[in-house]
């Protein structure tokens, strides 16, 4: 699954106001939705099978069939996560520096990447394999520069 298919599902998701989303179980998948939990957009996230969340069946599985279960979270029956946007795309990728990261961390526009705002984050996947995903904060403490995929607020 690529970002704009994980991206375009999270939102249609909390839109539909589900309480749960599935999606298949790959690293991208798993980093991506690991920074929406420690961002608090998400109450928790489970491996399982299409069968549901249960980590038991999960080892026996075939690849094929292996999954992510997420719980959404909402507000006052609002969903928190509001947008969630592809910046990187197939066509034009985005890769900053520790400088265009540290600008868009602090209010400013770095090239083509608009600044975070309050309450929102970016997905960068950077070139480390102990850190592969990471949120652009994240990034930016542990000096590490990459491709920043996606944001969501």
């Amino acid at each position: 699954m690529l970002p704009h298919d994980l991206c375009s599902k999270v939102q249609n998701a909390f839109r539909a106001r589900h309480q749960k989303l599935v999606v298949n179980h790959n690293t991208q998948n798993l980093g991506i939705l690991s920074i929406l939990l420690r961002a608090g957009f998400i109450s928790s996230i489970t491996r399982g099978t299409i069968a549901g969340p249960d980590p038991a069946e999960f080892n026996l599985a075939k690849e094929s069939e292996r999954r992510i279960w997420a719980d959404l979270k909402y507000r006052d029956d609002q969903p928190v996560l509001n947008n969630m946007e592809l910046i990187s795309k197939p066509s034009r990728r985005v890769f900053l520096e520790l400088s265009g990261i540290r600008a868009i961390c602090s209010g400013r526009r770095a090239g083509q990447v608009n600044p975070l705002g309050m309450g929102e984050v970016a997905m960068v996947r950077t070139q480390d394999r102990e850190h592969e995903w990471l949120e652009a904060r994240e990034a930016l403490q542990l000096k590490i520069p990459g491709e920043v995929v996606c944001r969501a607020r």
